[in-house]
């Protein structure tokens, strides 16, 4: 072959390796351009997606900006527990401030204050603003039962005894401070309250939620309560609490509501009946067979049962209470 010959083909392939390397070079740069690089206008290809703010937060506006028009509501209700929403970062702006609660206001905003573009407490029923306050508090301890509670079936709402803004309880932002605020309703309550022998609610030492929970509980009365008795009393009378090797029946199965009435009484220790042995024979009752039952005079001697059964809520030592 040919000495020319040959040096034109080692020249031709040559110039052909180092077109396919650098066409190779370009397609690689531009596959990088294409996942990590700037790209026409210098921006990221992905950077419009990851900043543009969703559809649904852009309808919250913040509390602030509804300071802008109701500063006074706003002064009223920084004072209070609801204020603190306003630094839950984990909820998002559907949690946080005024449109936690009466919704996203970039539409009544924008409307000039147009009410039919928020959700305004006033206009709405029980049933829709006590819907909207335990989206919440529903799954609270507390409030927990209130949907079955005597005072939801009556119709009472949240804001029959709460005020978000203009409360004149700060803990529990009632509308009224209790007793007074329960008496509203409650009048039989209130009449017990003012007799001779009674439980200390006026005198501010005990208050109404300390034995009922107004939301509501799994038992009657909304009473802070067990079905095996009364554990609510047992917070102040825990020497009546036991166990005790001997029980006295009713304490267990009826509590203590079968001797006592619990507001109020114009009888000693909040006794149903006196004097005592009457009271104690509604259910001890002479006997037919058996030592079950008082066998005393009753006419006379023997009318204080209790000054020989003295241990009548249970006792460790005696069946019949002496001890």
């Amino acid at each position: 072959m040919p000495a020319n010959s040959r040096s034109a083909r080692v020249l031709a392939i040559s110039v052909l390796c180092f077109f396919v390397v650098v066409l190779a070079r370009g397609q690689a740069r531009a596959q990088v351009t294409d996942k990590s690089g700037p790209s026409a206008n210098g921006q990221s290809a992905s950077a419009p997606v990851a900043n543009a703010p969703s559809s649904e937060a852009s309808k919250y506006v913040g509390a602030e900006t509804c300071k802008t028009c109701h500063e006074d509501v706003y002064n009223a209700w920084e004072k209070t527990p609801h204020w603190k929403t306003t630094l839950n970062k984990e909820g998002g702006p559907a949690h946080q401030g005024c449109e936690g609660c009466h919704g996203p206001g970039a539409d009544h905003v924008a409307g000039g204050g147009d009410k039919t573009k928020i959700f305004t407490f006033k206009d709405a029923s029980r049933e829709e603003t006590s819907a909207r306050c335990l989206t919440c508090h529903g799954d609270g301890h507390e409030q927990s039962h209130f949907a079955e509670s005597a005072h939801s079936s009556s119709d009472v709402g949240c804001l029959d005894c709460h005020s978000p803004h203009h409360a004149k309880e700060k803990e529990h932002l009632l509308v009224q401070n209790q007793p007074q605020l329960c008496y509203g309703c409650h009048t039989s309550a209130k009449a017990d309250f003012a007799k001779p022998y009674h439980h200390r609610v006026n005198e501010g030492l005990v208050q109404c939620i300390d034995c009922h929970n107004p939301h509501g509980t799994a038992t009657i009365r909304q009473v802070r309560a067990l079905p095996s008795g009364d554990a609510i009393c047992y917070k102040c009378h825990a020497d009546k609490q036991g166990p005790f090797v001997y029980e006295h029946v009713p304490v267990k199965t009826e509590g203590c509501t079968a001797c006592h009435t619990p507001h109020g009484s114009t009888n000693p220790r909040l006794l149903k009946v006196m004097p005592v042995n009457m009271l104690c024979l509604q259910c001890h009752t002479f006997p037919t067979q058996g030592p079950i039952g008082p066998a005393h005079n009753q006419s006379a001697k023997y009318q204080a049962c209790t000054m020989c059964h003295n241990q009548i809520h249970g006792s460790n030592f005696s069946s019949v209470f002496f001890k």
